[in-house]
């Protein structure tokens, strides 16, 4: 009876231990070691290539990704197969159908779980009830999400019999052999559903971490003002935020002040800024005061906050510069805790940087349009020791309304369309420690998000856990914000990392059209190393409101 106790107790612990990786920010700053990894396996179309004899890539705008798979065995489509320990973290599909999902855990002859693919979405266990985990496995406009942990200790092969359905993401870490994980059979057990319900509550009650101990400063400035705050000594900011009286202004001065004043941040006595970010991107919105959560960064009827864990070991010096014309008061939030020198030396740095299109030194030519890596526009490029933690993304799209009426919603479905307007065809792709093809290659902007059929309106505003659509017109013309966090599903890497996206419309197109990408990417990288993104000017910063207005 006792070794049955003590059994349940390390499954628990087990449990426990994975799905802090969900939650625990303070993780992200963690030095990740040279055999963590993680990726992505999808449905990308199978014809973009590398040819490593020639050092080109083929068909690299290829965009039939609905059914790609690793390979056919008999009736079976295989489209995972990893070696252990590992976790898929995130499983998504814009089409799951009836046909089984199967999954071989470590070398099974045959499938120790195997239900429908929409099933798996609706009704994970036959213990649950069809309502599921709202929050861990949350709808979101089209896309279904899945963030219920799948571990694994040896291997993993993942199958679709046929019918399953088209378009999918299976989203994974791998850790060293000597990392203790549950298995999924515990996941699916009494003790290890009730821990999954309470994390289900956890993500519904996420959002501002805000302490009355924390630290509160009233700001008043005009234009060129900056209000500033430093520290010396060791320790981690955990906790911004910055609270507007958002009623006393109009909606367009909202968005002139938080895009143009601009939140910067140096660690450790350096010069150049960490972060530097106008503060609604930072926050995760652009333009504008909209409303939403995420476990990281959101923005409530009281403040805009940040939960971002942020360590330093010789201070910190934040700075708000107000740059716009109008006069921006409210009060600024922060709080921060001690740590040891030693510890804090040996943890990785918070960088945020808000950008719209940097290649540095990638060789341009291969990115224009014709060439071999159109049409990948660039996320985040970073160099040394660090870890992907997900971008804010703020597009304006703004086309001209076609003259002829559609027959169907606002401008037709499928191919028979008034435009071809949309944005968001392009795949997330990542390379990580100097991979030629990338461990990450997705299937559409709106996939990586994490929702659905974004080229057919409406849309709806969503937030949740990981990811939040708040701003997109209800057509589709206009601004839209989106924000995809990845925090337990964070991308390692020890030497550089290059993120793309593919970006097919460019920043005019048509007659009088227009398609601006502004990315904001939130990344920890080795204190020694300085990244190199340099603060956007006035001009740009202000061109998509320019065009508004």
């Amino acid at each position: 009876m006792l070794d049955v106790i003590e059994k349940q107790h390390s499954q628990r612990e087990l449990v426990s231990n994975l799905l802090e990786k969900m939650t625990n920010l303070r993780k992200l700053a963690e030095v990740p070691t040279v055999e963590e990894r993680s990726g992505t396996f999808s449905s990308y179309d199978r014809s973009s290539k590398y040819d490593e004899s020639t050092g080109h890539y083929i068909d690299w705008a290829a965009n039939d990704d609905g059914d790609g798979i690793i390979r056919q065995e008999n009736d079976e489509s295989v489209v995972v197969e990893l070696e252990g320990p590992g976790v898929i973290w995130r499983v998504w599909s814009a089409q799951p159908q009836e046909g089984n999902i199967n999954f071989y855990f470590d070398g099974e002859a045959t499938p120790s779980y195997s239900r429908s693919f929409k099933g798996f979405f609706e009704q994970i266990s036959d213990d649950v009830s069809p309502a599921s985990f709202p929050n861990v496995m949350p709808k979101l406009s089209g896309g279904y999400n899945s963030f219920f942990p799948i571990p694994f200790k040896k291997s993993l092969k993942i199958t679709f019999s046929k019918n399953w359905g088209k378009y999918y993401h299976f989203t994974y870490s791998t850790y060293p052999k000597s990392e203790r994980l549950p298995t999924f059979a515990d996941m699916l057990s009494k003790d290890g559903l009730i821990a999954m319900a309470e994390l289900d509550r956890v993500f519904y009650h996420r959002g501002d971490h805000f302490s009355k101990s924390a630290y509160k400063e009233e700001m008043s400035l005009t234009q060129g003002q900056k209000f500033t705050c430093q520290s010396s000594g060791s320790g981690a900011i955990t906790y911004l935020g910055v609270e507007i009286d958002y009623e006393r202004y109009t909606s367009s001065e909202l968005q002139d002040i938080l895009r143009n004043t601009i939140l910067k941040i140096c660690w450790d006595q350096q010069g150049t800024p960490a972060v530097s970010v106008p503060i609604g991107d930072f926050f995760g919105t652009a333009p504008g005061y909209n409303l939403f959560k995420t476990l990281s960064t959101g923005i409530t009827e009281k403040r805009l906050y940040a939960n971002w864990y942020m360590p330093y070991s010789n201070g910190f010096h934040i700075e708000l510069e107000n740059q716009s014309q109008l006069v921006f008061e409210g009060n600024f939030v922060y709080d921060y805790e001690s740590l040891d020198l030693e510890k804090s030396e040996n943890l990785l740095r918070f960088h945020a940087k808000w950008h719209t299109g940097e290649f540095f030194d990638l060789e341009t030519q291969d990115f224009t349009e014709g060439e071999q890596r159109w049409p990948d526009w660039p996320m985040l490029v970073a160099e040394g020791c660090g870890r992907f933690c997900g971008v804010h993304m703020h597009v304006y799209d703004y086309w001209q309304t076609p003259k002829e009426d559609s027959q169907m919603w606002w401008y037709g479905q499928w191919d028979d369309k008034t435009i071809d307007w949309w944005w968001g065809e392009g795949d997330e792709k990542f390379f990580v420690d100097g991979e030629k093809f990338p461990s990450t290659f997705g299937t559409g902007s709106e996939d990586y998000i994490g929702y659905a059929w974004a080229a057919e309106p409406p849309y709806a505003l969503f937030d949740s856990a990981y990811a939040t659509q708040s701003l997109m017109p209800v057509d589709g013309n206009g601004h839209t914000s989106v924000m995809r966090l990845q925090i337990c599903d964070n991308v390692p890497f020890t030497t550089s990392f290059q993120a793309f996206i593919e970006k097919y419309k460019a920043n005019s197109w048509g007659s009088g059209n227009t398609c601006i990408h502004e990315f904001t990417p939130f990344w920890y990288q080795e204190k020694k190393v300085v990244d190199k993104y340099t603060d956007a000017n006035y001009h740009t910063r202000n061109l998509t409101l320019k065009k508004e207005g």
